[in-house]
C-alpha cells in the first residue's frame, strides 16, 4: 500500500480559530476596501458593508458545513473534490489561489502607504518597495511554523481592534455634526454614476473584505475538534466583524464624506489615517495608523498561511508539482507552498495600485464561494448543521454579484480560470501517463 501524505497537527482551538479568522478579515477590508467601495458607491457604501455582510454569511454557514464535515487542509479545493468533481475541485483551488493572492497583495501595499504616510515619506516612491520588504518577512515567519504565526496573530489582533475602537470613539461626534452633508446624495458616486448598480458593484467589494473567515476552512486539518469549533469560530467572527464595519463605515463617510474617503485611497492608500486627522482629537490618527499598519500584517500573514494550505492539499494531488505538498519533519509546516505563495504576492505587488488588486480579486473570491455553497448543496442530510437554503442563497449571490465588477476585470478571471483548467488537463495526462506501466 502507498504511505499516506504527511498531516498537520491539530493546534488550534475556538479563541486561535477566531482570532486567525479576524486576523484575515480585520484589515484590508476596514482600512483600504471602504475608502474603495466609496468611491464606487458614494455615501452608500454603509448599504453595500451590509449586503457584504449578509452574503458572507451564507458562505461562512456553507464554509462551516463543509469544513465540519471535511476537516482538511485546503477548503472548497478539497471540497470540492469530495462532493462535486475533481475538475471543480482544482477550478476552486485555482481561483482561491488567484484572488487570495491579489487580497494579499493589497495588504502589503495598504500597510506600506500607512506605514509611509505615518513617516512622513514620499508614497509614490517607496510604496511598491516597502510592500515587498513587508512580504518577505511575513514570509519568513509563517515558514517558521503555525504555532509563532498564531501567537503573532494574536497580539496583531487585539492591537487593530484597540484602534479601530478609538477611531470609532473619536470620531463619532464628527461624524453626527457633518452627517447632512456626508450623506447627502445618498446614492451619488464621487466617481459619477452611483444608482443600484454601483453599490452591487461596492458589495462585491466589500464581500471579499469580509471572506478572511475562510482561513478557518482551510486551516481545518489544524483544528481541534473541528465539528464543533470551526462553525462556532465561523460564526462569531462574522458576527464581530459586520458590527465593527458598520460603525467604522458610518463614522469615516459622516466625517470626511465618501469622496475624501475615496480620494486618500487612489492618494495614499490610507483613507482611515486621513479621516482621523479630520477629528480634531491628539493622537487619534497616530493610533489608527498603528493599527492599521499591524491589522495590514496579520491579513498578509493569515493569507500567506491559508494560500500555503491550499497549494499544499493540491500538490499532495499532483494538480501542482508534487513539491507543494511537502511539509517538514515536525507536520508543522509546508515551506515550499509558503515560499512559492510568498513570491507570487511579491509578484503581483508590483502593480502598485490597491484598487487594481483588489478589484480583480473581487471576480475571482465570488467564483471561489460560488462553488463552495455548491459543494455544501451536496453534504448528505445526515452531515448537515444548516438548512439547504442558506447555500442556495450563497450561491445565487455570489454568481450575481460577479459579473457587477467592471467587464475587464471579470474577463481577466475568466480568462485566467481558463489557463487554469487547460493546465489541469495537461496534468492529469502526465498523471496518467506516469501511472502507465
Amino acid at each position: 500500500m502507498a504511505p499516506s501524505p504527511p498531516r498537520l497537527a491539530r493546534e488550534l482551538g475556538t479563541f486561535g480559530a477566531v482570532m486567525m479568522g479576524l486576523g484575515s478579515i480585520v484589515g484590508t477590508g476596514v482600512f483600504v476596501s471602504i475608502g474603495i467601495a466609496a468611491g464606487v458607491a458614494g455615501p452608500a457604501v454603509v448599504v453595500a458593508v451590509a449586503v457584504g455582510a449578509l452574503v458572507a454569511t451564507f458562505n461562512g454557514l456553507s464554509s462551516a458545513q463543509l469544513a465540519a464535515n471535511h476537516p482538511v487542509s485546503g477548503g472548497t479545493y478539497e471540497y470540492g473534490y469530495r462532493f462535486l468533481t475533481p475538475t471543480l475541485g482544482f477550478a476552486a483551488g485555482w481561483m482561491f489561489l488567484v484572488a487570495k493572492s491579489a487580497s494579499a497583495a493589497t495588504a502589503a501595499l495598504g500597510f506600506s502607504g500607512y506605514l509611509l504616510l505615518a513617516l512622513g515619506a514620499d508614497v509614490g516612491r517607496w510604496l511598491v518597495p516597502v510592500a515587498l520588504l513587508a512580504t518577505a518577512v511575513v514570509t519568513a515567519v509563517v515558514y517558521s511554523g503555525l504555532r509563532r504565526s498564531n501567537v503573532t496573530n494574536v497580539v496583531v489582533v487585539s492591537v487593530t481592534l484597540a484602534a479601530l475602537a478609538a477611531f470609532v470613539g473619536a470620531g463619532t461626534p464628527t461624524a453626527l455634526g457633518n452627517a447632512g452633508a456626508s450623506f447627502a446624495g445618498f446614492f451619488e458616486a464621487p466617481e459619477g454614476g452611483g444608482g443600484l448598480r454601483a453599490v452591487l458593484y461596492a458589495s462585491a467589494l466589500m464581500f471579499v473584505a469580509y471572506t478572511g473567515y475562510g482561513r478557518i476552512a482551510t486551516l481545518g486539518e489544524e483544528v481541534k475538534e473541528p465539528r464543533t469549533t470551526i462553525p462556532r469560530a465561523i460564526v462569531t467572527t462574522l458576527w464581530v466583524t459586520a458590527a465593527l464595519y458598520l460603525a467604522v463605515a458610518l463614522v469615516a463617510v459622516g466625517a470626511v464624506g465618501a469622496d475624501g474617503l475615496a480620494a486618500a485611497t487612489a492618494e495614499q492608500a490610507a483613507p482611515l489615517e486621513v479621516a482621523a486627522r479630520a477629528f480634531g482629537v491628539p493622537g487619534v490618527a497616530q493610533v489608527v495608523a498603528f493599527g492599521a499598519i499591524t491589522a495590514m500584517l496579520g491579513v498578509l500573514l493569515n493569507l500567506v498561511l491559508g494560500l500555503s494550505r491550499v497549494l499544499l492539499a493540491m500538490g499532495r494531488r499532483a494538480d501542482v508539482p508534487r513539491l507543494f505538498g511537502r511539509v517538514d519533519a515536525a507536520g508543522t509546516t509546508p515551506g515550499p507552498a509558503v515560499l512559492m505563495m510568498g513570491a507570487v504576492i511579491a509578484a503581483i505587488a508590483l502593480v502598485g495600485d490597491v484598487r487594481t488588486t483588489w478589484s480583480f480579486s473581487a471576480f475571482a473570491v465570488l467564483v471561489y464561494y460560488a462553488l463552495t455553497n455548491l459543494a455544501a448543496l451536496r453534504v448528505p442530510d445526515e452531515g448537515r448543521l444548516f438548512p439547504r437554503w442558506v447555500s442556495v442563497a450563497g450561491l445565487v449571490a455570489c454568481l450575481g454579484l460577479a459579473f457587477f465588477v467592471e467587464p475587464l476585470t471579470w474577463g481577466l478571471g475568466l480568462g485566467l480560470l481558463a489557463v487554469g483548467l487547460a493546465w489541469h488537463v495537461v496534468a492529469r495526462r502526465l498523471r496518467a501517463r506516469d501511472a502507465t506501466p
